[in-house]
């Protein structure tokens, strides 16, 4: 049997019995956590344990967003407190670039170890949108900067630190969500800038990390290529754009189902994104109604998706085998961040 072509998120910090119930009948790709899921290390690492009994698959993928700055869903005590980005780069104009670029990775190193101790498998990160004056700050001081190219750089940097710590990546949000003026939580953001002027920043860093193994959709409608819909349940935007253009041929992920900037019920919003070429899709919320309609909404995945799903699950398992140092690394972040 193939897996569902969803991942789901959970009410608490341990499953309920229609949670487990739905998860072993759905049998979906994977899992989210969120706070709400997050007690002791020991209870998320039962939690994670828990859900992965329901789908009998030992590789099920469990996602988080551990970005560092506000979006980290473990936090202190027991979990280190990471920097934003935009720390690094404020940091590389007075240390340097290539300074910065390995203090980084580091620091994803280090938030792989943390994950990968939980059983943790994917981070939702690298951000790799490029912000422009006037933007909604829903990406603000998690964006690396300005520089398009730079913002590739720096994306490579986080995506090879997790895979230090075999952690997959994420790159998000494609085709791009740093012109949106307003947060796709609560409405649906529209672009109008013009495709060359697209191609010429918002695509380079997503360009640049195209072959990172998974990657998520911004729920934004961009003018320039579907007028009437926003890019994860636009065909024409994944496959021309997303696909051709970015060249991004990865597991693709719509962001979450939940978020306002999509209509409808949850059963033709899954329908919607798997139709326009996602290869599965996200529900965060944990509500129990929503994932159930999700699930019957949702169908297995198809053999491009299983093998794309393979294919990030075989580089976790060589990456992962390399290992690295975490004293050196707190060591030189400490430093970095010191100097």
């Amino acid at each position: 049997m193939r897996p569902l072509a969803a991942i789901f998120g959970c009410a608490g910090t341990s499953l309920t019995a229609d949670e487990r119930a739905l998860f072993r009948e759905a049998d979906p790709l994977g899992f989210i956590l969120f706070a709400r899921n997050i007690g002791t290390p020991d209870d998320v690492r039962a939690l994670v344990a828990d859900m992965r009994a329901c789908v009998g698959r030992a590789d099920a993928p469990v996602l988080i967003d551990q970005e560092g700055g506000r979006v980290a869903r473990l936090k202190p005590p027991h979990w280190r407190k990471a920097p934003p980005a935009l720390t690094f780069v404020e940091r590389a104009r007075e240390v340097g670039e290539a300074a910065a670029m390995s203090a980084l990775r580091a620091n994803f190193r280090l938030i792989a170890r943390d994950l990968a101790e939980l059983g943790v498998t994917v981070d939702c990160a690298p951000v790799a949108d490029v912000p422009v004056p006037g933007a909604h700050d829903v990406i603000g001081d998690r964006a690396y900067g300005t520089d398009p190219a730079a913002i590739g750089r720096y994306g490579r940097a986080v995506a090879d630190g997790l895979l230090d710590g075999g952690v997959l990546p994420v790159l998000k949000h494609i085709p791009g969500h740093g012109r949106a003026r307003a947060d796709s939580h609560l409405e649906l953001p529209v672009v109008e800038a013009s495709a060359d002027e697209l191609e010429r920043t918002d695509f380079v860093p997503f360009k640049a990390l195209a072959d990172l193994p998974w990657g998520m959709t911004a729920h934004i409608k961009f003018l320039a290529f579907d007028p009437d819909r926003p890019a994860t349940i636009s065909p024409v935007t994944i496959e021309a754009v997303i696909r051709r253009r970015i060249g991004f041929q990865g597991l693709l992920l719509s962001d979450d189902l939940s978020m306002k900037a999509l209509v409808g019920d949850m059963g033709s919003r899954t329908l919607a994104c798997l139709d326009a070429g996602c290869d599965a899709v996200l529900h965060c919320n944990g509500d129990f109604t929503e994932m159930k309609a999700v699930a019957a909404a949702a169908r297995p995945l198809n053999d491009a998706a299983l093998a794309r799903v393979r294919s990030a699950e075989t580089l976790r398992r060589a990456r992962a085998e390399n290992g690295f140092d975490a004293a050196a690394d707190r060591a030189a972040l400490a430093a970095f961040l010191a100097a």
